[in-house]
């Protein structure tokens, strides 16, 4: 460590900054279901999560070897060029967090470093086929494995509980997200952690401190953990709303069956080296726990805006990438305005979250997600309507999706506590498009 420059320094202490922030984004991942469900406290759970997350970062290196020598050619690359990609993603982390979205972190660092190293290098020091195979390909893939495997283990949860008492049920299967909500956690420091790893490995490899194609050394290992199990302990408790209640209400059976799911997603891309988007994995397999039971929906009005972010990550942390290198290549003052840029970026985010602020005291809160609960229900759209004909809801406060519009009395029934004003009086019910 004693060649380690001041400029390596700089991007390393910002590769960690940029893990934390993917810890407290990436909260929501592992235990947004669980504290949904009840089965734990918000801190108890974020904590679990902490631990599990430093544990899992020293279970592999493979992801962290993809980053550092495949996404782009270490061959003419310049420190300053990964420094501008990390002020990319760490300022759509937190512009992601800041709306409540849960965005890839993955995805943003990646769009960061390819933007970067595009300004600095041209197109010619991307290397294509990686970034297709093991970035592009897991990020269409991963969603729609771990929703149909979801639904499928939902559908197959209810079916094995069918003739059992729900209440009865509904204990055992607290205790399985417990398990199953450890399990991602350690799957996303497996996979996360590594991706810091790997960026302060390219970091030291252009700095001339190891050799091309090194495995992270130890003490990058332990500060990559560290760091994103600090964030994690902090909690993102804007995107853990958005995921445990903002896209769908589910039962401890589902929320079993989505974390079992995007857990083994996670695990088997971790052991191919394939860097994959927790946050993608987890989404599709809240969703997919959703459609899985019969009478759930799917918010798609948040899950269309979640999709919007998803396909703005790459090219938006590109962009600040390709910008910031512009700056840094002037030399040291562009160096310095760019870390002053970042540092009032991230201030003035900030100070906006403060606003409305998100803690662990009501993060299970309901008044959320949309302007439903101001103005008034979303008119139910083709795919909540289609779900609710062929899957009659249960009774309760959901059965109100498949009521007719026609039948006052029945809409009565389903729905007592609605309004005159026709606001959604139950702030729980489904916002669908």
């Amino acid at each position: 460590m004693e060649h380690i420059t001041l400029l390596l320094g700089i991007v390393i202490v910002t590769a960690l900054v940029f893990d934390f922030t993917n810890g407290f984004h990436d909260t929501a991942n592992a235990m947004a279901t669980t504290i949904s469900t009840g089965a734990l406290k918000p801190k108890t759970a974020v904590a679990m999560s902490a631990v599990l997350n430093l544990v899992g970062a020293f279970l592999s290196v493979e992801v962290a070897k993809t980053i550092s020598g495949g996404i782009v050619n270490e061959d003419g690359l310049k420190t300053e060029v990964i420094f501008a990609a990390l002020v990319g993603a760490i300022l759509w982390n937190l512009l992601t967090w800041l709306v409540g979205l849960p965005s890839s972190s993955s995805h943003a660092l990646f769009g960061g470093l390819i933007g970067a190293a595009v300004m600095s290098m041209g197109w010619s020091s991307i290397n294509g086929g990686t970034v297709v195979t093991k970035v592009l390909i897991p990020a269409l893939a991963a969603p729609l494995v771990a929703g149909l495997a979801a639904t499928l283990a939902t559908r197959l949860t209810y079916r094995i509980g069918r003739n059992t008492d729900t209440k009865a049920t509904a204990k055992g299967y607290r205790a399985g997200q417990i398990a199953s909500a450890g399990l991602v956690s350690l799957a996303h420091g497996t996979n996360d952690a590594q991706k810091t790893m790997g960026i302060i490995t390219l970091a030291l490899v252009t700095g001339g401190v190891l050799n091309p194609g090194a495995n992270p050394p130890m003490w990058v290992i332990v500060s990559a953990g560290v760091a994103i199990a600090l964030g994690t302990y902090l909690g993102g408790w804007r995107i853990i709303r958005t995921m445990g209640k903002g896209l769908t209400d589910l039962q401890p059976q589902q929320g079993f069956a989505a974390q079992t799911s995007a857990a083994t997603v996670i695990l088997a891309s971790s052991h191919l080296g394939f860097s994959l988007s927790t946050t993608q994995s987890c989404s599709g397999a809240v969703m997919g726990a959703g459609l899985g039971r019969k009478g759930g929906v799917v918010r798609w009005s948040t899950a269309t805006r979640m999709f919007v972010a998803w396909g703005l990550t790459l090219p938006a942390a590109g962009l600040v990438g390709a910008g910031a290198e512009f700056l840094t290549k002037q030399g040291p003052w562009g160096v310095a305005v760019t870390a002053a840029l970042l540092i009032a970026g991230s201030a003035v985010i900030w100070v906006l979250s403060r606003r409305n602020a998100v803690t662990h005291t009501n993060v299970t809160d309901d008044e959320i997600r949309d302007d439903a609960t101001t103005t008034g229900a979303e008119p139910a759209g083709v795919v909540t309507t289609a779900i609710a004909a062929v899957q009659p809801p249960p009774a309760g406060a959901l059965a109100a999706v498949g009521a007719s519009s026609d039948d006052p009395v029945k809409a009565t029934i389903s729905a007592p506590t609605s309004t005159t004003t026709g606001a959604m009086a139950d702030p729980a019910r489904p916002a669908t498009v």
